[in-house]
């Protein structure tokens, strides 16, 4: 594992597909990956962890069954385990997720926009 700095701006300019989160660190038995959001995602949950986002551009939505987040650039929400929630973006947000390595983006739900895996830029 490499010791030098990671620019967030460099490694959102390596993809542009969305929905599709791209490692760039791990600590731990924690990742850090960069994903850009547009359009609506699945209701899903991960019934075994928290997952942390952290908005560096844009805005976005997390729906619960109960209420809806709006976040904005520099604001940060943690999704406590087991809490179905949907994603979505009106416009293009790029977003830091912080969760276990393994974490599945869309839990337990079958769709088409589940993404691979541990996949490092």
């Amino acid at each position: 594992m490499s010791h030098a700095p990671i620019n967030f701006a460099d490694k959102l300019a390596l993809f542009s597909e969305h929905w599709s989160p791209k490692v760039i660190a791990e600590m731990n038995d924690y990742q850090f990956k960069l994903v850009k959001l547009q359009g609506e995602f699945v209701w899903h949950d991960h019934p075994d962890t928290d997952e942390v986002f952290i908005v560096l551009s844009g805005e976005m939505h997390i729906a619960f069954r109960e209420r809806t987040e709006h976040l904005k650039a520099g604001d940060m929400l943690v999704v406590p385990k087991g809490a179905e929630h949907k994603p979505y973006a009106e416009q293009e947000c790029q977003v830091l997720i912080i969760e276990p390595k393994g974490v599945v983006n869309t839990g337990d739900a079958d769709s088409a926009l589940t993404a691979q895996n541990d996949v490092w830029i």
